[in-house]
C-alpha cells in the first residue's frame, strides 16, 4: 500500500533555533555565517551571534514578550535573518509579510495576526512601502515612536525601520540596536531558559480556499528539524556555502536555507535583495557556492540569461529546485550546464514546515529528475483516496498525506481551518494528488483542489475572486490558473460584467494594480456573458481552462512532464 515511514539515522534535534545558532558560534567561531553581497556586509558565526543577540536585547528593551508577534516586511537582507534569530531567542513570534503584500493584504496580515511590532524597509523598486503603512494605519503618521495606537490595529505598538533614517514614528534599526545596553546578557539567557522546542515561533501566510490568508503556526521543532533533515539529503557539512535566492518570507528561504545552513555552520550567500539571474550568477561565482536554490523559474532564467557562459560555476556540487513544478528536462540542463550533478527536487508546504519529500544526491538521476523523492527521514506519508479515505495501493493516485514532526501547530486563530487540514488523526491534507512507487518515491501528478502555483507563488483564486468582487463593473467572476512555460502556471479569469457595463480586460487589470500584490493579477482574462456549467448548476473552472489552452495554443506547454 501507499504508506511510508522513514527513520533515518539521524536522531531529531531537541533544540530552539537560537540554540543552534550557540552552537554553530562556539564551534565555527571565525567561519563564514552570512554573506550579503548587495549590502556589501559579511560576518563569521561569531559576528552574527553577536549581532542577533544585540537585536534580541534590544526587543526585550522594547518590551517584547514570549509569544507576541513580531512582522517582517522585508525583501532579502542581512537584517532579516538578524530578526529571524533574535526573535527565536526571546520567543516572539516572528510573521513573515510577502513584500509583494499592499495595504488590503497587509492590514489583514497585521490584524489576523494581532501584531505588537512591525520591521520593515522603506520600499524597493518604485514601491514605497512606507506610503503603504500609512495608507494601511492612517494614525501612524502622528504617533511617537513605540506609540502607535489604532482602532483597527490594536495590537501595533512598535515600528521599526531597517535603514539609515525612519519617519518620526518609526524607530530607525541602528536606534534599535543601541538599546540592547540597556538590557544585559543575564536578561537574555532568562528569557531563554524560559522557552521550549516544542513553543510556535513563526507564522507564515497560505493562502487558503476561505478566500483569505491562513497563518501557518510552526515551532523550533518544526523548523530546526526539517532543515537539518533537508541539509542531509544534500550532504551539507561545514564547508559548504548556499547561494539563498529564494525569499526569506517563505520556508524555502528561511528554513532550507538559514536554518539547514547554521544546523551544520555552512555560510549563506544572499545574492540580492530580490530575484537577479545576474546578481545570483555573480555571487555563486564570486563566491565559490557549492549549493543553489530557487524554483524552475529562476533556475531557467540563469540559465538563458546572455552572459550565463561567463560565469564558473565549478563550484557547485548541490542545491534545491522545488516550489514549483520541476520540468525534467530543465532538471537535466541544471546537472549538465551549471555543474549541480547532486541537485535535489523538494517537496511540501507551508504547512509541514516545510519539506515532505526529497530526492537525494546519491538517488539515481532518473530518480532526482521523475520524482520529488521520499518520505524525509521520521516523516509518515500515506496516499489516500480523496473520497473514502483509505489508502490506495501503490503505483494509483490519491492525495497526499504527511504526519510526523514537521506538520504544524495549526493556523492561528483559526480552529475550523485547522481541522479541515489536520485530521482527527493527526494527518495533514495537502490536497495533492501523488503516487508512490514501490520504492517510496513520490510522483506529484495534479492537485485535489484549484491552488495556482505561479513561480513558486501559492496563489489561492478565491481571494482574488473576493478581491475583484470590488471592481464596480464586475458581475461575477472565476479565477483558475492555465499552463505557462515561464512560470508553471499562469493566472486567468472569466468575467462576467454588471448590466450596461462596458469595463475592459485592462480596465479590469488596472483595477488590481498597486491593491493587491502584482503576481495576482490575472494575466488572461475573457469576458463572457455564461460560465460552462454542469446540468446541476457547478461551474467547471476545467473547461474554462481547456478553453484558454485551446485559444492561446498552450496545449504543449500543457503536456511538459514534471516531476
Amino acid at each position: 500500500m501507499s504508506y511510508s515511514h522513514r527513520t533515518g539515522s539521524t536522531p531529531l534535534l531537541r533544540d530552539c533555533i537560537g540554540q543552534i545558532l550557540d552552537r554553530a558560534a562556539r564551534t565555527y567561531p571565525d567561519a563564514p555565517a552570512l554573506v550579503s553581497c548587495h549590502q556589501n556586509r559579511r560576518f563569521t558565526y561569531a559576528e552574527f551571534r553577536h549581532s542577533t543577540e544585540q537585536f534580541a536585547r534590544a526587543l526585550l528593551r522594547l518590551g517584547v514578550q514570549k509569544g507576541d508577534r513580531v512582522g517582517i516586511w522585508a525583501t532579502n537582507c542581512f537584517e532579516w535573518v538578524i530578526a529571524q534569530f533574535a526573535t527565536a531567542k526571546i520567543g516572539a513570534i516572528l510573521v513573515n509579510i510577502n513584500p509583494s503584500y499592499r495595504a488590503y493584504e497587509l492590514k489583514y496580515a497585521l490584524a489576523q495576526s494581532q501584531c505588537r511590532t512591525l520591521i520593515m524597509v522603506s520600499g524597493f523598486r518604485d514601491t514605497d512601502f512606507v506610503s503603504i503603512f500609512f495608507e494601511t494605519c492612517p494614525e501612524a503618521r502622528t504617533s511617537q515612536p513605540g506609540a502607535v495606537s489604532s482602532e483597527s490595529l490594536p495590537f501595533l505598538r512598535e515600528l521599526i525601520l531597517i535603514g539609515e533614517s525612519a519617519p518620526s514614528s518609526f524607530w530607525a534599526w541602528k536606534e534599535v540596536v543601541k538599546m540592547s545596553d540597556h538590557v544585559t546578557e543575564n536578561d537574555l539567557r532568562a528569557r531563554e531558559q524560559a522557552l521550549s522546542f516544542d513553543d510556535p515561533i513563526n507564522i507564515q501566510y497560505t493562502s487558503g480556499t476561505t478566500g483569505r490568508p491562513k497563518g501557518a503556526l510552526l515551532t523550533h521543532h518544526n523548523l530546526v528539524n526539517n532543515g537539518l533533515l533537508v541539509g542531509e539529503c544534500m550532504k551539507l557539512q561545514q564547508e559548504d556555502k548556499i547561494c539563498i535566492p529564494v525569499p526569506f518570507y517563505h520556508c524555502f528561504g528561511m528554513v532550507m536555507g538559514n536554518i539547514a545552513a547554521v544546523v551544520v555552520g555552512a555560510t549563506m550567500v544572499v545574492p540580492a535583495e530580490h530575484f537577479d539571474p545576474l546578481a545570483t550568477l555573480t555571487a555563486v561565482a564570486n563566491e565559490k557556492c557549492t549549493a543553489l536554490y530557487g524554483v524552475p523559474t529562476m533556475f531557467r532564467a540563469e540559465l538563458e540569461h546572455p552572459e550565463f557562459s561567463k560565469f564558473d560555476l565549478s563550484s557547485l556540487r548541490t542545491g534545491i529546485m522545488a516550489g514549483a513544478p520541476c520540468p525534467i528536462l530543465l532538471m537535466k540542463r541544471v546537472v549538465s550546464e551549471m555543474n549541480c550533478r547532486e541537485i535535489t527536487i523538494a517537496y511540501g508546504q507551508t504547512e509541514s514546515s516545510p519539506v515532505i519529500t526529497q530526492t537525494q544526491t546519491d538517488d539515481p538521476i532518473e530518480m532526482r529528475v521523475n520524482t520529488v523523492g521520499r518520505a524525509l527521514p521520521h516523516t509518515e506519508v500515506k496516499i489516500v483516496d480523496p473520497i473514502t479515505g483509505t489508502v490506495v495501493p501503490r503505483g494509483l493516485s490519491g492525495e497526499l498525506c504527511t504526519r510526523g514532526y514537521a506538520v504544524m501547530k495549526g493556523y492561528y486563530d483559526n480552529q475550523e481551518a485547522t481541522q479541515t487540514a489536520i485530521d482527527e488523526n493527526r494527518l495533514l491534507h495537502t490536497d495533492d494528488l501523488a503516487i508512490m512507487d514501490g520504492d517510496g518515491y513520490c510522483k506529484i501528478v495534479g492537485r485535489a483542489k484549484d491552488m495556482i502555483i505561479r513561480g513558486g507563488e501559492n496563489i489561492y483564486p478565491r481571494e482574488i475572486e473576493e478581491f475583484l468582487y470590488a471592481c464596480p463593473s464586475v458581475s461575477e467572476i472565476q479565477v483558475f490558473g492555465i499552463p505557462d512555460e515561464k512560470f508553471g502556471e499562469e493566472i486567468a479569469a472569466f468575467v462576467k460584467l454588471k448590466a450596461d457595463a462596458a469595463t475592459t480586460p485592462e480596465e479590469i487589470r488596472a483595477f488590481c494594480k498597486g491593491k493587491i500584490a502584482s503576481f495576482k493579477i490575472p494575466k488572461h482574462i475573457k469576458i463572457v456573458d455564461e460560465f460552462p456549467m454542469t446540468v446541476t448548476g457547478k461551474i467547471q473552472k476545467f473547461r474554462m481552462r481547456e478553453m484558454f489552452v485551446d485559444e492561446l495554443g498552450l496545449q504543449k506547454v500543457a503536456q511538459i512532464e514534471t516531476a
